[in-house]
């Protein structure tokens, strides 16, 4: 264990543990858990993945699981000791034994849940999510892995650089979305604000800035709403708080997204929030008597309503929301909420506990044991704020892993086979069985959540028609009834060259229709029956060729039958795909002349920040590192990402870019950018469409450039045109 000095930061949080939780353990239990850490600490085989003192970092953990998200005496122990039982330092009873608190669920939930991250090498977000459900279990072990995030994400600048994205992504497409379902509002926007820090940081410190410098003007703004309000609602003889919340950057930045439009066009950048302090049974009384008064004063646009007080959110969130027409003709949002529900806003499920009285850890686990019961009662529906938390809720689909760690989603039942057929057709069609586990098991073997499977193959495997009866999805079955004709086909071509063969030999002329009769009269429905039989020496070659003999003798006439080949159909061939093979761009580890294409969701350019997604095809695509895709694509195929950067000059090569401009609907603003645009040099105009609406003008320019710098420097001077109000890249 590191040397603690009085000073050191990790007596400091120890100090402040016992101050805000010294009634949490008692003397011989701190003793313990401190004979605990360091025995773990100096131990050889601990390590940490965390950068700092892992100590700091637990303590900081608890902090958060305690009064972030609102656990107990459980969550924590079972996060604290966790590793130790993985390491087999200690026992679950043990545990339970010396600290009287029945931890084995959560830490069975958490060490389950470590596994499937060690085995999982790209978080792909909705099936990861799922199984990572499926694996906890127990609810609070997906509060203390959201407390963790938090905690990595308040700290992300002490990780190397190379770590920082694909977390801050992570956080993004994973552990913001579990936040928000769980009902931790306050974290799940502290999340999505800290990953779009580490992931668009020139957004976000631009958005924090305007924030900042627009902050005096909305101060007073706030407190001229507020004011007045004040007096009215006090004559209602409630307690009650009210204040000004400015929204999320990320909020904020998704409405600059979602309205295609810039920050001083958002006027709601803040909202107004009521909290009365009333008992249970007064609450709807009081939020909507509040909204009377607010809707006297202040116009409300009736369709910004949002009623969560009659029937909450499915996580639990209860609050009033409308929107009203404040001073100076600008629109303000009003949130309405009791002391409870603000706590429930802020803390979601653990706070729900709290007010349903549930006190002891003891007293939790029997409120999750009611709540299980209550899920897997179809005719209750009550409480369904825990609804993804039920153990076999994705009773209808089954995860697996490859070996490579990629996250498979197969139907409940889904075999081996089917496993193999959905990786590809040919790896299901040479499949022998399969390696699950480390176990060799038959092509029957029914999956399982959580199964890690290696497809087992030989090169002289073929379907055959008992397959149609093992594998369950229609993609597996579609694939073996195409093997299964494709082989009818080989076999029917290699009987016919068997005949076509010995009748040379024998000095007979092979007539197709006379073969056709032949096999109708030995009652087969088709010629391709029969050369399979032929094929498969069922069928003998020398009653064939009697058969064929006899039959020749009894056509008293032939009638000559025109034939005529079929012309040979061509079929124009693509124009090439223009691949970069310019020694602009190298990939990977060095490689030059390597073929690329340009991603067309992004249309990147000679400058930008690049990376490299090696295709399906096996070509490489080049997206730009801010590409709208490029997040869900690291997540889900990480393994597919390649580097790549602009090497040498941009000489002689141009891109074409879509820049999006609004504007003043003036008639000359058209005239001035392409004027501007036709006195560069290095800069050719390809096309331009316009509207207007409203007095606003919008156009749509595509230009040729040869890099990012040149393509900066036109939209400079672009957004000097007088009356244009942006310029945005497409």
């Amino acid at each position: 264990m590191h040397v603690m000095s009085k000073q050191s930061p990790v007596v400091q949080s120890y100090t402040g543990f016992l101050r805000s939780h010294g009634k949490l353990f008692s003397h011989a239990e701190r003793l313990e858990l401190k004979r605990l850490y360091k025995q773990y600490y100096l131990h050889p085989a601990s390590k940490s993945v965390y950068p700092g003192n892992p100590v700091l970092y637990k303590l900081n953990v608890t902090e958060i699981i305690l009064e972030e998200v609102g656990l107990g005496k459980t969550a924590v122990l079972a996060f604290l000791l966790h590793e130790m039982v993985r390491d087999n330092l200690i026992r679950i009873e043990d545990i339970e034994h010396r600290f009287r608190t029945p931890v084995g669920p959560v830490i069975s939930g958490l060490l389950r849940v470590r596994e499937l991250y060690a085995r999982s090498a790209s978080l792909e977000s909705e099936n990861f999510r799922k199984l990572l459900l499926t694996f906890a279990e127990d609810v609070r072990v997906i509060l203390i892995i959201i407390a963790e995030q938090m905690q990595v994400m308040r700290n992300l600048h002490e990780y190397p650089d190379d770590a920082r994205l694909n977390i801050a992504r992570e956080c993004s497409f994973l552990y913001a979305p579990l936040a928000h379902r769980m009902g931790l509002y306050a974290i799940k926007t502290e999340l999505e604000d800290l990953s779009l820090k580490f992931t668009n940081r020139e957004i976000y410190s631009e958005i924090a800035h305007k924030l900042n410098e627009t902050k005096r003007s909305r101060e007073k703004y706030i407190r001229e709403f507020i004011e007045p309000l004040k007096e009215k609602l006090s004559t209602m003889g409630y307690e009650f708080s009210i204040k000004g919340r400015t929204k999320s950057i990320h909020s904020i930045y998704n409405k600059i997204k979602k309205q295609n439009t810039s920050f001083e066009n958002i006027y709601d950048l803040f909202a107004i929030r009521i909290i009365f302090d009333v008992p249970q049974e007064k609450e709807k009384a009081a939020c909507w008597q509040a909204y009377s008064v607010v809707a006297d004063m202040y116009q409300p646009n009736p369709k910004r309503l949002r009623d969560w007080l009659s029937i909450p959110k499915s996580n639990g969130y209860e609050s009033l929301h409308t929107t009203v027409l404040g001073p100076q003709n600008k629109w303000v949002e009003v949130q309405i909420r009791t002391r409870r529900m603000d706590e429930v806003a802020e803390k979601g499920l653990a706070a729900h506990w709290k007010y349903k009285g549930v006190q002891g850890d003891s007293d939790m686990d029997e409120w999750l044991k009611s709540i299980r019961e209550i899920l897997e009662n179809p005719e209750l529906n009550a409480i369904d704020f825990m609804d993804e938390f039920k153990l076999n809720l994705y009773d209808e689909e089954v995860f697996v892993f490859t070996p490579n760690g990629d996250l498979h989603k197969l139907p409940k039942g889904a075999t081996a086979l089917d496993f193999a057929f959905s990786i590809h057709s040919g790896l299901g069609s040479k499949c022998v069985g399969a390696k699950v586990n480390g176990k060799n098991m038959p092509i029957k073997y029914v999956l399982n959540n959580g199964d890690q499977v290696e497809v087992l193959t030989s090169p002289t495997q073929k379907p055959n028609q008992s397959w149609l009866k093992i594998v369950t999805t229609s993609k597996a079955r579609n694939k073996i009834r195409q093997a299964l004709k494709e082989i009818e086909f080989k076999d029917a071509e290699l009987g016919r060259e068997i005949l076509s063969r010995r009748f040379k030999n024998w000095k007979i002329e092979l007539e197709e229709g006379r073969i056709s009769k032949l096999a109708r009269k030995k009652g087969y429905k088709t010629v391709s029956d029969f050369y399979q039989e032929l094929a498969s020496e069922k069928l003998d070659i020398l009653e064939v060729r009697e058969a064929y003999l006899e039959l020749e003798k009894k056509e008293s006439f032939e009638i000559p039958v025109e034939t005529r080949s079929a012309e040979s159909f061509t079929k124009d061939a693509p124009a090439p795909d223009t691949t970069g093979k310019e020694d602009v761009l190298i990939i990977g580890q060095d490689l030059k002349n390597v073929d690329f294409k340009l991603a067309k969701c992004c249309n990147p350019i000679y400058g930008d920040e690049v990376f490299g997604f090696v295709s399906v095809s096996g070509g490489i695509k080049i997206h730009r590192t801010d590409c709208p895709n490029a997040p869900q694509m690291i997540a889900r195929f990480g393994y597919r990402i390649v580097k790549a950067r602009w090497s040498g000059k941009s000489v002689g090569s141009q891109y074409p870019i879509t820049l999006r401009i609004v504007g003043h609907d003036d008639i000359g603003i058209v005239a001035n950018i392409t004027s501007l645009i036709s006195k560069e040099k290095q800069v050719t105009l390809r096309s331009i469409s316009i509207d207007s609406n409203a007095g606003l003008f919008q156009g749509n320019l595509t230009i040729m450039v040869s890099d990012n710098k040149e393509l900066d420097m036109i939209v400079k001077k672009i957004s000097q045109v007088k009356g244009v109000k942006h310029v945005l890249r497409s």
